[in-house]
């Protein structure tokens, strides 16, 4: 069964600069994504209890938006984190992009949920 890209957005109160370092670095990510983050040849190792997931750096544009790959995940699926403004409100948006089974969806919604609320916290939102 082929995994379903989904998208979920969440308003940001800091500029895109601070949102993207956080997005970005393995400082950053260290601080809310994974227990710890290194990088080297533009492959990120994301450790959580101790078990290491790599994932290599697909695209980035400063500021706006960066794509990961998985190395054990089919070659047509990433994650995205995207920064955006509104147009009406001028609010920051994180917009990510992943992909999942149909049925894991709603759970790996609520994981990013989770994960972005530990942003949020590290951010002073």
């Amino acid at each position: 069964m082929s995994k379903q890209l989904y998208t979920l957005e969440f308003p940001v109160r800091c500029s895109p600069s601070i949102l993207f370092e956080f997005l970005s670095t393995p400082a950053g990510l260290g601080e809310w994504f994974a227990d710890k983050v290194d990088e080297r040849d533009n492959i990120f190792y994301f450790g959580w209890n101790g078990a290491f997931e790599k994932a290599e750096v697909m695209e980035i544009e400063q500021d706006k938006y960066i794509r990961y790959h998985w190395l054990t995940a089919p070659k047509e699926e990433y994650f995205e984190f995207r920064i955006e403004k509104s147009e009406i409100t001028n609010q920051t948006i994180l917009i990510i992009k992943d992909f999942a089974e149909k049925k894991e969806i709603k759970d790996q919604s609520m994981l990013w949920d989770y994960q972005v609320k530990e942003l949020f916290h590290r951010l002073g939102n």
